[in-house]
């Protein structure tokens, strides 16, 4: 079964720096039909404007991935972290007992775009952690590439959730998929393009919730990029 969550139909928070757009409840946007799927909570598609960003603030007791489409974000944090994260890089601040941490836009003339997740995480108060890690283009291109496991495994960041995260970069008409274990659970999340995942089309900001399904076919309408998480079961 596959559920689809089209782009319009996501939450919005917009102010004077940041355009964001919410799959699920986030802030100030409340949907009870639409509080995660699986241990999948939030999934932010942000927009923020040059020479902004999210002042200091904190987190505890969430995975969080920070996942780049466009320009580049600085990121420093109260573990002593101080970064820039590019596309092709993916970053994995797990909050733990706690942490603080600053996002911003330390460009004068371009906006940047990226895709801020969070998991809940299998394990609560875990010591505060940061990882940062590039996967080139090449790797994510015309298959789907694994950049955050509960494992680490085959260079992924790693994750404290039975999570595995893929990305895809697939030209018009390329293929990939991906074997799914009985009972297991999927979310997609098209960033750019139009793909269809066993023939149900999503276009640029829509996602997918998948159950039932024991093998997912994703097939490029257009030239794009997405994002696929193997769940856990949904709770009975």
């Amino acid at each position: 079964m596959i559920t689809v969550r089209k782009s319009q139909d996501r939450g919005h928070y917009q102010n004077y720096w940041l355009d964001s757009r919410h799959s699920f409840s986030f802030g100030e946007y409340y949907d009870p039909q639409h509080l995660g799927f699986s241990v999948l909570r939030v999934i932010n598609d942000d927009l923020i404007r040059a020479g902004a960003g999210f002042p200091t603030h904190g987190h505890r007791d969430m995975e969080i991935i920070t996942y780049i489409l466009s320009g580049a974000l600085e990121h420093k944090d109260s573990l002593g972290t101080g970064s820039i994260i590019r596309p092709g890089e993916v970053q994995r601040m797990s909050a733990g007992t706690g942490v603080t941490h600053s996002e911003f836009n330390p460009q004068t003339d371009t906006d940047i775009r990226l895709l801020q997740i969070w998991l809940l995480p299998k394990t609560r108060g875990i010591e505060p952690s940061y990882e940062q890690i590039k996967i080139p283009d090449a790797e994510r291109r015309g298959t789907l590439k694994l950049i955050a496991a509960s494992d680490g495994r085959d260079g992924a960041v790693t994750i404290h959730q039975d999570v595995s995260l893929y990305a895809s970069l697939l030209d018009q008409d390329e293929a990939a998929s991906l074997s799914l274990a009985e009972k297991r659970t999927a979310w997609v999340q098209v960033a750019t393009g139009a793909i269809s995942v066993n023939g149900t089309n999503l276009e640029a900001g829509d996602g997918a919730a998948i159950k039932n399904e024991r093998e997912l076919r994703f097939t490029a309408a257009a030239p794009s990029e997405f994002l696929v998480f193997d769940l856990p079961p949904l709770p009975n």
